[in-house]
Order: structure tokens, then C-alpha cells, then sequence
């Protein structure tokens, strides 16, 4: 079975070609840019990457335009911030050779967060599919829809470097909780104290002790305290959108 991975980019010179070498297993990478103004095409095409640009309106439809020229049986989604471990890659690879029922597979994404890796945040991310009837909608946190099939969960770890500086950080919540916010104001959606107040408590809650966030100490109260901030924001900023401030 041939595997391609897709990665969508922009300005990522810093961390392009790391992702690009932890897929070197795969049979062709393609990077989807949206008209980097640094050295990632650059770097992109000294690696042997297939690389295509078009305007970034939002993620999914970035993704629905690399799809299309895939050549692999599966396809591997992939973030420039994000590496594919030796443990997992052998996993990858036995998966997609024996898939069985299978036709997609979750991967594990625990978030790299002041220098450390919150393994007790680790989100389950569909990132591994069947080449077959493959798109994704959403403007942020996309979905991605395949053929009908079951889905796995892989054991190993992506390692995803999320933290690239505090101001990074918080910028690139601003930005995902505007891109919230407008899904939610096309579908009329009110905004309530529930929303507010219960909404990004229970978001903190959830993730410091459900998932035990706890363990992973400083940087797991900091990383459910923003991630909290960000539900706040994402309906704040929905209230704005309502109010003709935006």
C-alpha cells in the first residue's frame, strides 16, 4: 500500500523540513501553501516534496484542494508543527499494510506546551484515511469525512510543537476563536451566561481533572487555564460578531 501525506503550510521555515523528515517513510509528501513569503517552498522542494499553492481561505478548503492529487492508496494529514516518532511510523506502516476492517485511523496528539509534552492532554485526531471519497468541512478544527468503515486509534504519539512563544500561543487562539465565532454566527447560535461562564469552567475542569491534567503539573494548569480562555473568547467574540462590533 503507497502512503502520501499531505501538510498544509505557511511561514513555516522553522519547522518544515523536521515534519518533512519524519514522513520520509512515506511515497510522496505534498505540502498545500498558501503563499509563504519565507523559505518553506524553498526548503520544500530541496526535500523532494510535490508542492502546491492556492489562497488560504480556510483549513478544510486548503486540505480539499492537495486531496485530489494524491497518488496514495492512504493519506497521512500532517501539521508543519507536528513529527511522526520511529515507534509510530512502524505502526503507520503495519496499519495501512494489514488495515483489516479499518478505514481510517485516529492518531494521538498530546500538546507541547512551556517546554513540555502534556501527555495527559492528548486529543484523538482522525489523520490517517483510506484515499476513497476523502474531504474535510469546517473552517477550523476541520472534520474530516471519509468512506464508510470503522476507525481505529494507533498507540504512539505524534509529537506536536505547539508552543512556539507565549504571544505565538495566544495569537493563534485569537485567530481559531474568530474563526469559531463566525461558524457559529452563520448558524444563528445565541450567546448565553451559559456559554460564558459554565462553558469554559467546564472546559478546565475537564481537562485539568478528567483527563488529569494535573500530573503534568505547571504546565498542565496553564495549558487548561488557556485553553478555557479560549472557549471564553470564542463566545465573546460571537457576541461581538451579534452586536455589529466586528
Amino acid at each position: 500500500m503507497k502512503l502520501s501525506v499531505i501538510i498544509p503550510t505557511y511561514n513555516e521555515e522553522k519547522y518544515i523540513a523536521d515534519a518533512i523528515k519524519s514522513v520520509s517513510f512515506a511515497d510522496e509528501v505534498i505540502i498545500i501553501d498558501s503563499y509563504s513569503n519565507d523559505a518553506t517552498v524553498e526548503i520544500a522542494k530541496e526535500l523532494n516534496c510535490t508542492v502546491l499553492q492556492n489562497k488560504f481561505k480556510n483549513f478544510s478548503t486548503q486540505k480539499n484542494f492537495a486531496i485530489p492529487h494524491a497518488k496514495g492508496e492512504w493519506i497521512l494529514f500532517l501539521d508543519a508543527d507536528e513529527r511522526v516518532t520511529k515507534s509510530l511510523q512502524t505502526e503507520i506502516l503495519d496499519a495501512i499494510a494489514t488495515p483489516g476492517e479499518f478505514t481510517a485511523f485516529k492518531l494521538r496528539f498530546p500538546h507541547f506546551f512551556i517546554n513540555e509534552f502534556l501527555f495527559h492532554k492528548a486529543d484523538k485526531v482522525t489523520r490517517l484515511v483510506l484515499n476513497k471519497e476523502v474531504h474535510f468541512t469546517g473552517e477550523v478544527h476541520e472534520k474530516l469525512h471519509t468512506t464508510a468503515g470503522k476507525t481505529g486509534i494507533l498507540k504512539h504519539h505524534v509529537l506536536h510543537l505547539t508552543y512556539k512563544g507565549i504571544f505565538h500561543y495566544m495569537a493563534k487562539k485569537e485567530l481559531y476563536s474568530w474563526f469559531q465565532a463566525a461558524e457559529l454566527f452563520k448558524k444563528n447560535k445565541k450567546v448565553t451566561y451559559y456559554h460564558l461562564a459554565f462553558k469554559p469552567f467546564y472546559r478546565f475542569f475537564h481537562i485539568y481533572f478528567i483527563k488529569r491534567g494535573y500530573l503534568d503539573k505547571t504546565a498542565g494548569l496553564a495549558g487548561a487555564a488557556l485553553d478555557a480562555y479560549g472557549v471564553f473568547a470564542r463566545y465573546l467574540k460571537l457576541m461581538l460578531l451579534q452586536k455589529g462590533l466586528k
